[in-house]
């Protein structure tokens, strides 16, 4: 729905309304419905256009000219329906703005004071209830395909599905703001999705849960700035990446910390996925960035297996069943020794990308988020200096991984992952370097496009979004940085919390 409102003097507009289907492949059949509206069907889709201008057709289009003065306002509605049904009803679309409104500030109103970010955090909020599909409480990372990760390059992606590997940041986000309808819509939409075998789990599904999510390009598109192929479907969905198993097992251990317990279907889940990953978590993956170089020995893959041990060990100790919880420590303790031994390299004084390499990987920041060692271990302290010095860039961009010969299957070329500079603020306040992590966070603020929104990446160099777009994981990081400055109980804590959990009310500082 779009209104155009006339504020002073006079404007004369040309409206184009150009509706292709199918991708852009297919036009439609276009006729005068007998309320004026403008119905375009193909195949088993309709939208039909309703307005008081007036439209007529011309060259496979339909246009429009029409002059609006002070005090005048005309409204445009789109709306979408099946063929073979009777066309959508009228929408009073001055009626809708009204409701609509009231519903998004009554909904954003509930959110707590975030220091000075209050007004960024609402924003960051509202973009991921926008991203959630309410059916089913699934959240899609992003609503666009192929935005590119490069201008002109091929590192264009489907986002408009449902990653598994943002459960856990994303919950900790709604909970400690208070929504706790929406984390446990987005918990119930985990269970659902990952329920059957554990060897079949995915990385990724469709917003009802869909599992099967075939790759394809369209040709017969440019792309964005002749960014190509344009895809549709991530053939992602069919990779083995160990670290979600740990993802999903942390999600819902600290859903139940805040009071949203295990349903009965994850109470069931829980140990199959242990078991299974008890016996895969040895070999080879495509890890946290989805490389299409072939599996490697990814330190974060097994820093995130050992969360799910290490997840269970507790779980089981508070629900008193020791012998579990010994049983699933002695496999956690066995992964943390291995990654210590084999992801860590003495003369880089650094934790590495994957066992034996010598590269470095800002999925390397998480160790200390998740609790795999304090953020006081000089581990932990070396690997944030290679990562300063190796892959940040301009002091406020992290790259995922080293630029020259990526390794991972693909041109070498990428914008600067945001979620990644949100994660280096954590390690900031973790660390104690409040004023760095402070001026950090405040930059990467200043990024946000005029109505606050953020992509998936950014280019250091042209200043200027890259990828998909709004990107649901760099909003999410923002708002656990904001929640991290601003609160002495907050997410990058309380993730990394081995002792007894403490439950956080809604709304509590």
């Amino acid at each position: 729905m779009r209104i155009v409102v006339g504020q002073q003097g006079q404007v004369d507009f040309r409206n184009e309304f150009v509706v292709r289907f199918n991708y852009g492949a297919t036009v439609p059949w276009v006729n005068r419905l007998d309320d004026g509206g403008i119905s375009a069907i193909a195949g088993p889709e309709r939208v039909v256009l309703r307005t008081p201008a007036t439209l007529y057709g011309e060259d496979l289009k339909t246009v429009g000219e029409f002059a609006i003065e002070a005090g005048q306002s005309i409204p445009f509605v789109l709306s979408y329906g099946p063929s073979f049904q009777n066309p959508p009803p009228e929408i009073d679309a001055f009626d809708a703005l009204e409701r609509t409104q009231a519903f998004w500030r009554e909904w954003s109103d509930r959110c707590p004071e975030v220091g000075p970010w209050t007004e960024a955090v609402k924003r960051s909020l509202i973009t991921l209830k926008g991203l959630t599909f309410a059916p089913t409480g699934g959240m899609v990372a992003a609503p666009t395909t192929s935005l590119p990760e490069l201008i002109g390059g091929v590192r264009n992606w489907d986002y408009r599905y449902c990653w598994l590997r943002d459960a856990t940041f994303t919950l900790l986000a709604l909970m400690y703001l208070g929504y706790y309808d929406e984390a446990r819509a987005w918990r119930d939409w985990l269970t659902r999705a990952v329920a059957g075998s554990p060897e079949q789990v995915q990385i990724v599904y469709g917003i009802g849960g869909e599992r099967w999510l075939p790759e394809l390009t369209v040709p017969w598109l440019a792309g964005y700035e002749k960014s190509s192929p344009v895809r549709i479907g991530n053939a992602a969905y069919d990779q083995l990446q160990l670290d979600v198993l740990g993802e999903v097992a942390d999600a819902l251990f600290q859903a139940g910390k805040v009071g949203i317990g295990l349903t009965e279907r994850g109470r069931a889940l829980r140990p199959l996925i242990l078991e299974y990953l008890a016996r895969v978590w040895r070999d080879p993956d495509e890890g946290i960035w989805e490389v299409r170089g072939g599996p490697q020995h990814f330190v974060h893959s097994k820093v995130m297996a050992w969360v799910a041990f290490d997840r269970a060990a507790q779980g089981f100790a508070v629900e008193g069943s020791t012998e579990a919880a010994r049983h699933w420590r002695a496999v956690a303790d066995e992964i943390h020794a291995e990654v210590c031994e084999r992801g860590f390299d003495p003369d880089l004084d650094s934790f590495v990308q994957t066992f034996g390499s010598k590269r470095l990987d800002a999925s390397l920041l998480l160790i200390p988020l998740v609790g795999f060692l304090p953020p006081t271990d000089p581990r932990v302290k070396g690997t944030l200096r290679a990562i300063e010095e190796k892959l940040l860039v301009g002091g406020e961009f992290v790259l995922r991984y080293e630029p020259e010969n990526p390794g991972d299957g693909l041109p070498a070329g990428e914008g600067a992952f945001l979620v990644c500079s949100f994660w280096l603020v954590d390690n900031y306040i973790l660390q104690g370097r409040y004023a760095e992590a402070q001026r950090l966070f405040d930059r990467l603020l200043s990024r946000r496009n005029d109505v606050g929104l953020l992509a998936e990446e950014f280019d250091p160099f042209a200043g200027r979004m890259l990828g998909n777009f709004p990107q649901a994981y760099s909003h999410v990081g923002l708002i656990n940085c904001a929640l991290n400055l601003s609160r002495k109980a907050c997410p990058a804590e309380e993730r990394a919390e081995t002792g007894s959990p403490v439950p956080v009310e809604a709304g509590q500082i």
